[in-house]
């Protein structure tokens, strides 16, 4: 079945509407039907199987079948990822939707190929957010990662000081008071360990269940940005002997953590 996304302030099993472009895809391009089933998510784990009963101008109307809720998944994984190139950060955006994670914080590091001012950085995050939703309709994710505005890699950390709240997808407000059990950093120092290594130091049947990645730019994070990252907690972890691309890095590091903590 098709499925359709539902903003968490519009969801209202009680009355369920399509309107703007899920209603345009539902009823102009799908060409779907009184009497069609389709699926509803609020990105928050709420999920409704439903028949559409009426299909208007500007709006789909449909009636509740069935309601299920999706639990969070185990681990809050927060990925900082440097803008690549080109299209690249969609890609990430996608398939970190694909795999779970839970935040996407997009960062402007000093070797940031791409410069975005705020108005820039604003489009970016709004296309961030329609694919992470495109993602999640394709893939059955009920759960929507937040994707942040782009942030200097210096005003992330300054974000992340104790206090600091970071979003939380188990509620439906965008701020909680979750902390980080473990920050991790992609590098190529050798002083980096291999994940299998720290997450050993969790004691067994307690991993983490909050966790930041952290992956860098074409040419990586400076040797600056690394002291600051260190400076806030990070930890240094090696990727491999071979040098990786930076959706190839942010993939294979949401992989592996989802693997060991989901």
């Amino acid at each position: 079945m098709h499925r359709f996304y539902v903003r968490p302030e519009n969801w209202n099993p009680d009355a369920l509407t399509l309107s703007g472009p899920e209603a345009h895809h539902c009823r102009d391009v799908l060409r779907m039907k009184r009497g069609d089933k389709a699926v509803l998510f609020n990105g928050r784990g709420r999920e409704i199987t439903a028949e559409i009963v009426d299909l208007e101008r500007t709006e789909v109307h449909l009636r509740k079948l069935h309601e299920s809720n999706s639990p969070p998944l185990r681990c809050h994984i927060t990925l900082g990822q440097a803008i690549p190139k080109g299209k690249n950060m969609e890609l990430i955006v996608q398939k970190a939707v694909e795999i779970g994670a839970s935040e996407i914080a997009p960062l402007i590091s000093e070797r940031t190929i791409v410069d975005l001012d705020p108005a820039v950085g604003g489009q970016k995050q709004a296309k961030w957010r329609q694919v992470s939703i495109e993602a999640a309709k394709q893939c059955g994710q009920n759960w929507l990662p937040y994707v942040h505005a782009p942030r200097k890699v210096s005003q992330f950390f300054s974000d992340l000081d104790p206090g600091a709240a970071v979003y939380d997808r188990r509620k439906d407000s965008e701020r909680s008071n979750t902390t980080f059990d473990l920050r991790l950093i992609g590098s190529l120092q050798p002083d980096a360990l291999h994940l299998k290594k720290i997450l050993v130091e969790f004691p067994s049947g307690h991993p983490p269940r909050s966790v930041l990645m952290l992956i860098g730019p074409e040419g990586d994070f400076t040797p600056a940005e690394l002291a600051l990252a260190k400076s806030h907690g990070c930890r240094p972890i090696t990727l491999g002997p071979i040098v990786l691309r930076v959706e190839t890095a942010a993939l294979y590091c949401l992989s592996v953590l989802s693997y060991e903590l989901l």
